[in-house]
């Protein structure tokens, strides 16, 4: 993976869940194997086993693996795997920007953008998608007809909770379900990754960025996306949800001519690189 930090700094990453993922999906017994693990059964039994006091015994590793500063985060003992997956920050750790007219980020990730175009496709690591077979809901994907589009893309050693952008009035949930599949990039050569992952989302009517819709995605392995709040009155800042052991994903619909996204995201995606960014970072502005 191509990725650039907020400092201007170049780097490429190939973790070893990438390099497992990578053969999965170039490979015939890896498909194969990868045909059974989706099947949203074996996630939710993943999901029990990573529940277990048994799989405490992986945080060590996994901790050690990934570079994991624990001093950043709210000290606990934790019971399992998943519950140290979904561990809390110290707020100091993840400060949102104070500015309100500046647009945050809602997670720690990788991110990439794209300008919604006449036939509201947006481009992904060369496949295109299509707001329609993402929200299932054609009337909102032509309301961000001329918008941004920001997909915000989680590994498994980033923070997992996610925060609202700004303050406003959210509505209800709107679940879809489907099987779940891996959100790393690898899998486009094979698979319409966003029309086989499961998927939450929400239209929030923000005090300074319009009608901003969030969208959760679940991946392989994700037992679960929790969301907090139904409709509700929501403050930046807060925290919207979270997701449990996988990589996931966040997307953000944003209006035309309501944010002006930051130009350095849409330079680096044009580039082929995502860019590092943490929750309540400013990645753009009313």
């Amino acid at each position: 993976m191509k990725y650039i930090d907020r400092d201007g700094n170049y780097y490429e990453e190939s973790s070893k869940q990438d390099q497992l993922l990578s053969w999965m999906y170039h490979h015939t017994a890896g498909r194969i194997l990868l045909k059974g693990l989706v099947h949203p059964a074996i996630s939710k039994l993943g999901g029990r086993l990573l529940n277990t006091k048994l799989s405490a015994i992986l945080i060590t590793p996994f901790v050690r693996s990934n570079h994991i500063d624990l001093n950043e985060y709210i000290k606990k003992e934790y019971c399992s795997y998943n519950d140290f997956f979904t561990r809390k920050i110290r707020p100091q750790a993840r400060p949102i920007c104070k500015d309100k007219n500046k647009l945050i980020s809602p997670c720690d990730g990788k991110l990439s953008v794209y300008r919604i175009n006449d036939e509201l496709k947006f481009e992904v690591k060369h496949t295109w998608y299509n707001l329609r077979t993402l929200l299932r809901n054609p009337d909102l994907a032509a309301f961000y007809q001329g918008g941004s589009c920001i997909i915000i893309r989680l590994t498994v050693d980033n923070y997992h909770r996610y925060c609202y952008v700004d303050d406003g009035q959210k509505e209800r949930n709107h679940k879809i379900p489907g099987v779940f599949h891996t959100v790393n990039p690898v899998a486009n050569d094979f698979v319409p990754v966003f029309k086989e992952n499961a998927r939450e989302y929400t239209t929030i009517h923000t005090k300074h960025f319009g009608a901003v819709t969030q969208i959760e995605v679940g991946a392989l392995m994700v037992g679960k996306i929790t969301n907090h709040d139904q409709e509700a009155c929501v403050k930046r800042g807060q925290e919207k949800g979270y997701f449990e052991f996988g990589g996931s994903t966040i997307i953000l619909l944003l209006e035309k001519e309501k944010v002006s996204v930051d130009s350095q995201f849409f330079d680096a995606t044009k580039d082929g690189y995502e860019t590092v960014v943490h929750m309540g970072d400013p990645i753009g502005s009313c």
